[in-house]
């Protein structure tokens, strides 16, 4: 056990779906999962461990922000032998192109983040995601008719407007290929990277920066569903 997780070895699988909810993680576990256990809940971060056709598979809240993924994905890394994690989160469009509903597969994260200090480069580290993981969500998203995309995405850790920037400040970034926002990619694929895991986040676009459309509040369950079931097969490939 960790000071964040009380989940015994062994009860956590070695492939990990991420959401930033909690309320998500027993989604996922109640409507997917067969055999499911909860196997830690501190904090009410919820966790738990069960079968989806066959294969063991683990779901996780990770809360929101970098640093509170990177302190869990760190102890899933390192503590529980975690192999892979999958992020399933949402965030914000920076592109005409990326619809509300569609899927973000992210290829690399940038930030406005310190989190890579910690590593002592000599330059700007741009993580990315395990590359198999990435083609193989795009192959099953292609098979079930989801629309994705590939590409950067910005992970802030300043929450859309809520900042001092002013409601534009995303633009920058848009200008240079950023699809979407979140801002927990950059901090899971550092530590993947750091630990010499995979990790992949697969967003979906609930709220559009630049046309201003969003999911309704029954959406913003129902319209987390594709991800969650493109996020769900692919675990069965790791």
């Amino acid at each position: 056990m960790t000071p964040h997780n009380s989940a015994e070895k062994g009860e956590i699988a070695k492939v990990v779906l991420a959401p930033g909810d909690p309320l998500r993680a027993r989604l996922v576990a109640e409507r997917y999962l067969s055999d499911a256990q909860q196997v830690t809940s501190v904090r009410n971060v919820l966790g738990y461990t069960g079968l989806y056709e066959g294969k063991r598979v683990s779901v996780m809240a990770t809360g929101m922000g970098g640093p509170s993924i990177g302190i869990y994905s760190h102890e899933l890394f390192t503590e529980y032998d975690v192999q892979a994690i999958i992020r399933i989160g949402t965030c914000g469009g920076l592109s005409n192109a990326v619809e509300v509903g569609d899927l973000v597969m992210a290829m690399t994260a940038s930030t406005d983040s310190l989190w890579a200090h910690q590593y002592n480069l000599k330059g700007t580290l741009s993580p990315a995601c395990d590359s198999s993981l990435l083609l193989s969500s795009l192959a099953i998203a292609k098979k079930m008719h989801i629309s994705a995309h590939a590409g950067m995405v910005f992970s802030s850790d300043l929450f859309s407007s809520y900042n001092a920037l002013g409601a534009d400040s995303w633009k920058a970034w848009a200008k240079l290929g950023a699809l979407a926002q979140d801002m927990e990619t950059y901090a899971l694929y550092a530590t993947a990277a750091y630990q010499g895991k995979r990790a992949l986040s697969l967003l979906t676009m609930t709220d559009s920066c630049v046309t201003g459309e969003g999911f309704g509040d029954e959406m913003r369950t129902t319209g987390l569903l594709p991800m969650i079931e493109v996020a769900l097969k692919l675990a069965l490939e790791v």
